[in-house]
């Protein structure tokens, strides 16, 4: 476990993790912070919503947007629990978010440092500065719970 105080928006997006978690989703949260402020929230909601893209960071980003009236989150700050996948980093540059925080990487689905990595593509329209491992411990202990409890 961390030694340290995590940021209160990586303990927020760990606690929609747990929500994403407790109703039987993939324990997934994000939370998108302008200003200092928490602006939006979400977690994994694929299965309840028979959606594919209700991603935690999806959702999150639509209700920013909402909440701003703007598409761009240039402003924004991303805090998430698991490394986004390509859909999500689409997102996340469409969006135009300046920073993405991120707690455990996803060496199967993620698509910042691993696989795809996205943001690093020579097409890729904007660029958001990413630190990945605050709470890493505990979001990858959600999801190895969450799935070993699956088998």
């Amino acid at each position: 476990m961390t030694r340290w105080p995590l940021p209160i928006p990586m303990q927020m997006a760990l606690s929609q993790a747990q929500k994403a978690a407790d109703a039987g989703e993939v324990p997934i949260g994000a939370v998108i912070v302008r200003g200092g402020e928490i602006i939006a929230s979400a977690h994994n909601l694929p299965r309840t919503t028979c959606d594919p893209t209700a991603h935690a960071e999806v959702l999150a980003i639509r209700a920013a947007t909402a909440a701003l009236g703007n598409e761009r989150l240039d402003d924004c700050d991303l805090w998430v629990s698991l490394e986004p996948c390509a859909m999500c980093a689409g997102a996340i540059v469409h969006a135009r978010i300046a920073r993405v925080y991120y707690a455990a990487p996803d060496p199967k689905g993620g698509a910042v440092a691993q696989g795809a990595r996205v943001f690093d593509q020579p097409t890729c329209l904007h660029r958001p500065e990413v630190y990945a491992g605050m709470g890493e411990a505990e979001a990858a202990a959600m999801l190895r719970d969450f799935f070993q409890a699956r088998r």
